[in-house]
């Protein structure tokens, strides 16, 4: 399935549509403004809760928690690395997904189990942060989504602190 994702150009917070390549609007993601660590809700087309983001404040890399309902469904994580950023999406169970690429550019592959499942690429010259996500049928949508999410938010803070 291909997505399009979106960030919501004036809005406070961190707000994402997310639709399908066919222009349906498949998820909406709603940031809080004003909160200690980033933390965002993802509901379907219709405002039905699916999942919430919550960054994991005081960790010395970026680390996120992904629930859907009120369980925690995985935790997100940037892994150090000398010469290459690597994320994890740690599922519970042998299922995790490793997401390595070209995060300043915006262009980054999920694997699991060695094979490529879902691919993420930055639209160039938009007003708002435009991305296409192309996640092969069979694969946790939602999970990759969201985890595409949090790492346009640890780039976006990256970016930040080095203009500092």
């Amino acid at each position: 399935m291909k997505y399009i994702m979106k960030e919501k150009f004036f809005s406070l917070g961190d707000n994402y549509e997310i639709k399908t390549e066919k222009e349906k609007l498949a998820y909406v993601v709603k940031g809080k403004a004003f909160s200690f660590g980033n933390k965002l809700k993802v509901c379907d087309a219709n405002d039905r809760d699916l999942a919430f983001i919550e960054q994991k404040v005081l960790s010395m890399m970026p680390r996120y928690r992904l629930y859907k309902g009120e369980l925690l469904f995985a935790e997100i994580q940037q892994k150090i690395s000398w010469f290459k950023k690597t994320f994890i999406l740690d599922v519970p169970g042998p299922n995790d997904y490793t997401i390595k690429g070209d995060f300043w550019n915006h262009k980054y592959e999920f694997f699991r189990k060695g094979k490529v499942v879902a691919e993420v690429n930055k639209k160039m010259f938009t007003w708002s942060g435009t991305y296409g996500i192309d996640v092969i049928d069979g694969e946790d949508d939602l999970a990759i989504i969201s985890t595409a999410i949090i790492i346009d938010l640890c780039m976006s803070d990256n970016n930040a602190s080095a203009n500092y």
